[in-house]
């Protein structure tokens, strides 16, 4: 995947639960980069529904989402 690929599943409707639904065709790394971009422009949305305020929770949704460890070394270099 390309960073043209990250940024497509990033833009576009700021609607709850649209942006993961772009991440699914992502690898993992790029997954955690979209989800990271998603949460610093404000638009990233815990299970909820309410916005993520904490880069933490932002962090953990990533790893989530990405199939990944917390520990996991090629992840840790996106946060």
């Amino acid at each position: 995947m390309s960073e043209t690929d990250v940024k497509r599943a990033t833009s576009g409707s700021t609607k709850y639960g649209a942006g993961a639904e772009r991440r699914k065709h992502l690898s993992p790394e790029d997954k955690i980069k979209a989800v990271m971009k998603e949460f610093e422009q404000g638009t990233l949305h815990s299970g909820d529904g309410k916005l993520v305020t904490d880069r933490k929770q932002a962090a953990a949704i990533a790893y989530s989402e990405a199939g990944q460890s917390k520990n996991t070394e090629s992840v840790n270099k996106y946060l």
